[in-house]
């Protein structure tokens, strides 16, 4: 009964880390290390264990994410010439936006606050590149410019590591329970 218990434990930090994705945090990595946890305490023999080649699949679906999220919101503001200072401001932004997302989607259900939570970083990706691009001293259109590139790049990126933090959730559920 307590693999059952320690089990479900996984699959509830497995959710909590593909939502932690929404804000651009590292969900998918702390799934991978509690999913390398799990396989070191619960050996291959009990009935609810996971290989380490489960383990495997799921770090390099970690890496995928990251790269994922990391080309497409590098891709395309540098695409149209952002600067380095646009691209951290961007980065930062969007952390700020998605945690002010989740404030004002706190009223609204389920669906509405993570609507509000990919929409505020985008937003917040795209005041960020604008803003490094004023500091940099560019004009308002080219900052606009960026502005849009980083909030589309926010937007595919986020959709990536969500897709690929889904991929890492039904690898680890089949390794589960597919023995």
């Amino acid at each position: 009964m307590t693999d059952v218990l320690w089990a479900i434990l996984l699959v509830l930090v497995l959710a909590a880390g593909w939502g932690l994705n929404l804000f651009g945090l590292p969900g998918n990595w702390i799934n991978a290390a509690a999913v390398a946890c799990y396989a070191w305490l619960f050996p291959a023999d009990q009935r609810l264990s996971i290989s380490w080649w489960v383990v495997g699949a799921v770090v390099v679906l970690a890496v995928v994410g990251e790269v994922l999220e990391l080309v497409a919101g590098a891709a395309g503001a540098a695409r149209v010439g952002g600067s380095r200072r646009s691209a951290v401001l961007a980065l930062a932004g969007s952390l700020v936006g998605s945690v002010l997302g989740a404030v004002i989607g706190l009223p609204i259900p389920l669906i509405g606050s993570l609507a509000a939570i990919v929409l505020g970083a985008a937003l917040g990706a795209l005041a960020g590149a604008m803003a490094g691009e004023s500091w940099k001293g560019r004009d308002l259109d080219h900052g606009w410019l960026v502005g849009q590139a980083a909030f589309w790049g926010r937007l595919l990126g986020t959709a990536g590591k969500l897709a690929v933090g889904a991929a890492i959730v039904a690898v680890v559920l089949a390794g589960l329970l597919l023995r």
